[in-house]
């Protein structure tokens, strides 16, 4: 028996408070979901990619969409971690957001119908900005560590501080001249 459907085939109160997990912690974790300064690049409209954290039904244009299913296969899909991650930090992350939000009987939400592209951005389009979000989070330190977060968010700020050490040749073809 699936838990997160009615039996007639709608998503139920747990489904719907792990989307509003999703919807509210899922903001604090993009530094685990988009683990690199690239995995941002793709956060933009009309690129088949989420911009937001919209969620709807059989709605590829959202972040968290629900397919078309039976009961048995009900379901939410989360479609806001980039390409580029690593897939069991995607699956923890996932989780976690979602459990936080069942624990807490959060709500999501409205479904979105249309085009997810004609709402705001929401999604960070910094890779430091999400770090700093992450570690600030304390309901994530609680379900995935303090430990896990010190070390994460310590690595990657490494690897920030050497990404601001390469000019890129866009900043060489576009700055150096007006420099």
């Amino acid at each position: 028996e699936n838990i997160f459907s009615t039996p007639e085939g709608t998503p139920n109160d747990l489904l719907l408070s792990h989307i509003a997990g999703l919807q509210q912690f899922l903001p604090e974790a993009m530094a685990l979901m988009s683990p690199y300064v690239n995995s941002y690049r793709r956060i933009v409209r009309e690129m088949s990619a989420p911009i937001n954290f919209h969620w709807g039904y059989d709605n590829r244009t959202t972040g968290f969409r629900i397919p078309e299913n039976n009961p048995q296969s009900m379901r939410v899909e989360n479609r806001i971690a980039s390409a580029d991650v690593n897939p069991y930090l995607a699956i923890a992350t996932t989780l976690a957001c979602g459990y936080i939000g069942m624990k807490r009987g959060l709500k999501p939400t409205e479904a979105l119908e249309g085009s997810a592209y004609d709402e705001p951005i929401q999604l960070s389009r910094h890779w430091y900005d999400s770090l700093q979000r992450l570690s600030d989070c304390k309901e994530l330190r609680e379900v995935l560590s303090d430990a896990f977060i010190d070390v994460y968010v310590g690595v990657k700020e490494v690897e920030f501080d050497n990404f601001l050490n390469v000019i890129s040749p866009w900043e060489r073809e576009h700055l150096l001249l007006k420099v």
